[in-house]
């Protein structure tokens, strides 16, 4: 390979580690670029925890049921643990021969020449990046410094990708205690409150009905408040976006981020004419993220389309990706559930039709 070829594929291959925001996603897209990049069998990355062992370990070139068989995520030991701790990288023409190598489980593939590095951030090591068995040859000197410029990369996709994933956990934290505050503050004391008189109201009952029946109108009076508080705090959940530009550009903005940090390509088109009620957007839009979050995450989708059209309502998320048994997933999935739920409290029906081709997901929503 020449220097200008080697030059775009690195370029291509940081390209494509930077498009994530997810860490896993980051991870094994290290690991698919490294191994393409040096011409490698097997490709690796673990990111340790403090306990000994790796909190994440990626690989490529393995599949899953070989994983399976070699059993739990390795500890840190031998040369994993001295890439953990010294700096510089490791090659070898034959790790079974280094003193530090100890052994691997007999389904384990058989590992010869090794090159490997940390990926760190210049104050912590954030993980540990290795390839096996390059395809026609050694590793090099050459192969050194471009996996040397891979991994400094990979240490800052690494690192936005974790910014990225705290900064939604602090986010939905956030929300989550804003929301516990308007549910003490207004919610919860007009039910304390509703508890207090309805204790009255029994205490009355026999001895003044009279006094019982203006105990029971504060009671009515209560719960209606009680009702409307708890109403507005539901309406101030749904997203700001989906308030101010409706449900067509918010699926074409959740659309395009997608497709910029996904390897899939997302697309979304719509000839829906006006708006749908409120709760209407709403649950239209919690089901077609779900249904995007299960072709992006499982399906292995080369592509994902999302059309919305009406009235009345339609809205198809399909993808040309590995497909799932539906009958399986009816009584196992979560997701799957609560999309029917949500579909059926809008008196709408959802269709799943999925094989070898893909998945499609139809929603309808009567007018």
């Amino acid at each position: 390979m020449d220097d200008r070829s080697t030059l775009d594929e690195l370029s291509a291959a940081v390209l494509a580690v930077n498009r994530h925001l997810s860490v896993r996603e980051v991870l094994q897209t290290i690991v698919s670029a490294a191994q393409t990049l040096l011409g490698a069998r097997y490709a690796a990355l673990g990111v340790p925890d403090d306990q000994g062992g790796f909190a994440e370990f990626v690989v490529a070139g393995v599949s899953d049921e070989q994983r399976e068989k070699i059993g739990p995520l390795p500890r840190q030991h031998g040369i994993l643990a001295a890439m953990l701790t010294e700096a510089g990288p490791q090659r070898l023409a034959d790790i079974r021969r280094d003193p530090r190598f100890g052994w691997w489980p007999a389904a384990h593939p058989v590992l010869k020449g090794f090159l490997g590095r940390q990926i760190t951030d210049g104050r912590s090591v954030l993980g540990a990046l290795f390839l096996a068995n390059k395809i026609g040859g050694e590793f090099t000197d050459a192969d050194e410094r471009l996996l040397g410029v891979l991994a400094a990369h990979a240490a800052i996709a690494l690192t936005n990708a974790r910014l990225y994933e705290q900064s939604r956990e602090l986010t939905l934290l956030e929300e989550r205690q804003r929301v516990a505050r308007e549910l003490h503050d207004a919610v919860a004391q007009k039910l304390f409150s509703l508890r207090l008189t309805t204790e009255a109201a029994t205490a009355w009952v026999r001895r003044d009905p009279a006094r019982a029946e203006t105990e029971l109108q504060e009671i009515r009076w209560l719960a209606a408040q009680a009702t409307e508080e708890l109403g507005q705090i539901v309406a101030e959940l749904r997203p700001r976006e989906l308030v101010d530009t409706g449900l067509a550009e918010t699926l074409r903005r959740r659309v395009a981020l997608l497709d910029r940090v996904h390897d899939a390509a997302v697309s979304f088109s719509t000839t829906l004419a006006g708006r749908p009620a409120p709760a209407v957007e709403e649950a239209v839009l919690r089901i077609v993220e779900e249904a995007l979050h299960n072709a992006l995450r499982h399906a292995n989708a080369g592509k994902v389309a999302v059309t919305l059209a009406g009235p009345p309502l339609t809205c198809v998320v399909a993808d040309d990706g590995t497909g799932f048994d539906t009958a399986a997933a009816d009584s196992a999935s979560l997701g799957l559930a609560s999309m029917r739920e949500r579909a059926r409290r809008l008196g709408g029906t959802l269709a799943v039709d999925s094989g070898q081709g893909g998945t499609v997901v139809t929603l309808t929503v009567p007018s």
